[in-house]
C-alpha cells in the first residue's frame, strides 16, 4: 500500500451514471489487475474504494459509478484537483494461474478491472473470450475500448436492447470449450456464474462496502472454505474452490 497525491487530469461520462477518470501520480504500488485504490474526498470522513481499470507509468484510469453524494462530487471535480490516494490495495487476478481456455466475464461497473486484465493477458500472447452484461444498451460502456484491443465483445442485456436478451450466464451456456472464468460484478452474477456446472475453476472479484480498505476494520468479510476472509485485504479476488455462498 502506498499513500500519495494524484491530480485529476480529465473526467468523461461514459453512459448513465458511469464516468471515466484519469489521474496523474505514482502508480508504482499497483502490481496486478483487479487491485483498487481508496480515495480521500474533500469533506468526507470515509474514503471511497474504486477498482483500477488500467494503469501505466504515472497514469491511473478509474471507472466510477455515481452511487451517492461522494461519488457524484468526485466525478464532477475540476481538472487539476489533487486527491490523496491509497494505491496498490488488495490482491488482483493471477494471470499465471488462469487456464488457456479462460473467459472474462463482467457485469455493470464490475467490468472496470477486466480492461486492464485483458490488456495484460494479451501481452502473454493469449486472446481471451469476453462476455459483458448490462441492464440495457443505454447503460453499456467500454465496448469500443475492448474491441480496440482486438477482442470479440459478446454482450447480454436484461431488456434485450443490446446483444443477447438475459444475463451473462445465458451467453456462457452457448459458448463451447471453456471451463475457467475470471469474473467481476454484482454478487448475484458471481453466484450464478459460479454455479454453472461446466465451470471447474476461476477467479471471482467481489464488490463490498469498505470502511478502511486495508484490513483493519474487518467490515467487509465473507465466508470461505478457509474461514472468514476480508474482501479488501485477502481479496477482492478469490479462487472458485475457496468460495462459499
Amino acid at each position: 500500500m502506498k499513500e500519495s497525491v494524484f491530480a485529476l487530469r480529465r473526467a468523461r461520462r461514459l453512459a448513465g451514471g458511469v464516468w471515466e477518470l484519469v489521474l496523474a501520480g505514482d502508480t508504482s504500488a499497483v502490481t496486478a489487475p483487479g487491485q483498487f485504490v481508496n480515495l480521500e474526498l474533500p469533506g468526507k470522513f470515509l474514503r471511497r474504494p474504486i477498482s483500477i481499470c488500467d494503469w501505466g507509468a504515472g497514469e491511473l484510469t478509474l471507472l466510477v459509478k455515481e452511487a451517492g453524494e461522494g461519488t457524484r462530487e468526485l466525478v464532477r471535480l475540476p481538472a487539476g484537483t489533487e486527491l490523496n490516494v491509497l494505491s496498490g490495495l488488495g490482491n488482483g487476478f493471477d494471470i499465471a494461474r488462469m487456464a488457456e481456455d479462460a473467459i472474462l466475464v463482467g457485469g455493470g461497473i464490475g467490468i472496470a478491472p477486466l480492461y486492464g486484465l485483458a490488456k495484460r493477458v494479451l501481452e502473454t500472447g493469449r486472446k481471451p473470450a469476453l462476455v459483458l452484461g448490462f441492464r440495457s444498451g443505454a447503460e453499456a460502456f467500454y465496448l469500443e475500448e475492448f474491441a480496440a484491443l482486438g477482442l470479440e465483445v459478446r454482450t447480454a442485456t436484461e431488456d434485450g436492447s443490446l446483444g443477447a436478451r438475459g444475463f451473462v450466464t445465458d451467453v456462457l451456456k452457448g459458448l463451447p470449450d471453456f471451463r475457467y472464468v475470471l469474473a467481476c460484478g454484482p454478487t448475484a452474477m458471481l453466484k450464478a456464474v459460479h454455479a454453472l456446472p461446466r465451470i471447474t475453476g476461476g477467479q471471482f472479484s467481489f464488490e463490498a462496502r469498505m470502511a478502511c480498505g486495508f484490513g483493519a476494520c474487518v467490515g467487509c468479510t465473507i465466508q470461505t472454505k478457509k474461514g472468514l476472509r476480508r474482501v479488501c485485504k485477502d481479496g477482492p479476488v478469490f479462487h472458485k474452490e475457496d468460495i462459499l455462498w
